[in-house]
């Protein structure tokens, strides 16, 4: 890079608006139309070099300036909002029925517009590599924007001195001029500044007076906060960092938790709920609105059991309890790093059937044989003694019909039909029972034997959901450090106030990145009483 030495001495970067020593403008970075010396100065970024505008040469300096615009950065935000809506607008697949496709609930629940939806792969949208490469891209923009700009903007305050070119002071925003001025007013504007905590630097009579140039990096304290932020919506992908998924555990039923590797198991005690009174007039029309009574609470008493040595594949795991308690919606049950939330559930599920067989026209007449259907150990065929013998041909754990085809929506028993052949020393073949609640399907009606429903036991199901979040602790941080940016390039100000003696006369002139009215303020009770005169705003000159 060509570099620019100043008539003070100091040799400045190409691309260099203002010399960063003593704020000489350089007249060939200026880019301004007509008489230059009447305009404003150009006090952005301290009118340092920015690399964004002064390498354009190789394949990094290209990459370098597009992710260093404000307007890309922008661009992605929008972009990442937009996708990050859409996926709002169907369940992702982490919260649709586990026992489906995916595919195939898309197409059957949502049509056409559900089955694109999936093909696009909006069903999985913030796990996708394309919406992680947007976040990464936001974070890429803002680690770029921020060197890009601090860096110079660092250097240039760093290095700025009491005694500034002439042309800079009188460019300035605020800037007058007073002739004939007395130390002793000079020294009473200085004690008046440094009780207002300005920070007084002397060179050779020039002086200047700063306060609250630490206010300069609240926007890249924001972008620190911002890029911990988008690194912990990063890692959230990765299931060392954050996992999420789903269990359903029936009372009494001990089930592996998922993503533990084997490792531990959940067993359901007994689950609760409680409702709302009806008859309670504060909540009679909700519960009327709702047409069903409102959960007040319900939770799962469960116990949490760990693998003891190993397993050998085929064997049961030797289970020792290492927590039990309640889980309850946002009080979860947490075994090391892994946190189970009550989070549905699902009453009255059938846990087992009883039947009995009978002669068809006399349903009273002592049964020829009974059995028990278990939902969750079912078996094949059921001997009732005396040559009589069930056998279970098909099962429908939720029954429908479809086409007049028997089906099942789930595996999940909450509608259960079966289809029974029944066998006998006095049937020549078989006879087909077909029966679900409270209905008899029999194809024919010339049976025999009938076999009817004598008994069921129900119980509750939990769903659990099962969480891992090392994320927390960086999205507070991230939170806690774009707040403090926030607050400090807020509530505080850079203000700079230059007096230079000149032969007969003072100049004054001041700066700052924002609040003119207070700086104004500042420098007219500075100079009350004085001789000096009150600084003019050059912009409403204009």
């Amino acid at each position: 890079m060509n570099e620019i030495k100043c008539e003070c001495g100091h040799v400045n970067p190409e691309g260099t608006v203002l010399c960063e020593a003593c704020g000489k403008p350089i007249e060939r970075n200026q880019h301004i139309d007509g008489n230059e010396k009447s305009k404003l100065l150009n006090m952005r970024y301290e009118g340092s070099a920015r690399r964004s505008k002064t390498r354009n040469q190789t394949v990094v300096d290209k990459i370098w300036i597009f992710f260093s615009s404000v307007k890309v950065g922008v661009w992605l935000i929008v972009l990442t909002l937009i996708a990050s809506i859409i996926g709002t607008i169907l369940p992702q697949e982490m919260y649709i029925p586990q026992n489906v496709e995916a595919a195939d609930h898309y197409r059957d629940e949502y049509g056409l517009f559900g089955q694109i939806y999936y093909q696009l792969g909006f069903h999985n949208l913030y796990s996708s590599w394309w919406y992680i490469l947007l976040i990464a891209s936001i974070g890429v923009s803002l680690v770029i924007c921020s060197i890009d700009r601090v860096v110079p903007l660092y250097r240039a305050l760093k290095r700025q001195k009491p005694k500034r070119h002439s042309n800079f002071i009188r460019r300035q925003r605020l800037f007058g001029k007073t002739e004939n001025v007395k130390q002793a007013d000079i020294d009473q504007v200085v004690s008046r500044l440094k009780k207002k905590r300005y920070r007084i630097s002397e060179e050779n009579g020039h002086i200047l007076a700063e306060k609250g140039r630490f206010s300069r990096w609240g926007p890249y304290v924001n972008h620190i906060g911002l890029i911990i932020v988008l690194i912990a919506a990063i890692l959230r992908s990765m299931s060392f960092f954050y996992i999420e998924d789903y269990v359903w555990v029936r009372e009494g039923e001990t089930k592996l938790i998922p993503q533990t590797d084997g490792q531990y198991f959940i067993k359901n005690n007994d689950f609760i709920m409680d409702v709302y009174d009806e008859n309670d007039e504060r909540y009679a029309e909700a519960i009327k609105k709702n047409g069903e009574m409102i959960p007040s609470n319900y939770e799962t008493k469960a116990e949490i059991y760990k693998v003891k040595g190993d397993t050998i594949p085929g064997q049961d795991p030797e289970l020792t309890k290492v927590n039990e308690g309640e889980i309850r919606v946002n009080e979860p049950l947490t075994v090391e790093d892994i946190s189970l939330y009550q989070a549905s559930y699902q009453l009255n599920e059938f846990q087992s059937m009883s039947f009995k067989l009978h002669l068809s026209d006399d349903e009273n007449e002592s049964p020829i044989g009974e059995f028990t259907f278990d939902m969750n150990n079912p078996k094949k065929e059921y001997d009732l003694g005396n040559g009589y013998r069930v056998v279970v041909d098909d099962y429908f754990p939720e029954f429908f019909m479809e086409e007049g085809v028997p089906d099942t929506k789930s595996k999940y028993p909450k509608k259960p039909a079966f289809i029974f052949f029944v066998y006998g020393p006095d049937i020549e073949d078989y006879e087909v029972n077909f029966l679900t609640i409270g209905a008899n399907l029999n194809p024919h009606n010339n049976n025999q034997y009938k076999i009817s429903i004598t008994g069921v036991d129900m119980r509750d199901v939990t769903g659990l959901t099962v969480k891992r979040d090392h994320t927390l602790p960086f999205f507070a941080v991230g939170a806690i450090i774009f707040m403090i940016g926030v607050v400090q390039g807020m509530y505080w100000y850079h203000r700079r106030v230059w007096i230079h003696p000149r032969e007969n006369e003072v100049w004054i002139a001041a700066h700052t990145n924002k609040n003119w009215y207070g700086l104004k303020k500042d420098i007219e009770s500075s100079l009350e009483g004085t001789d000096f005169n009150i600084p003019d705003d050059q912009q409403e000159l204009k």
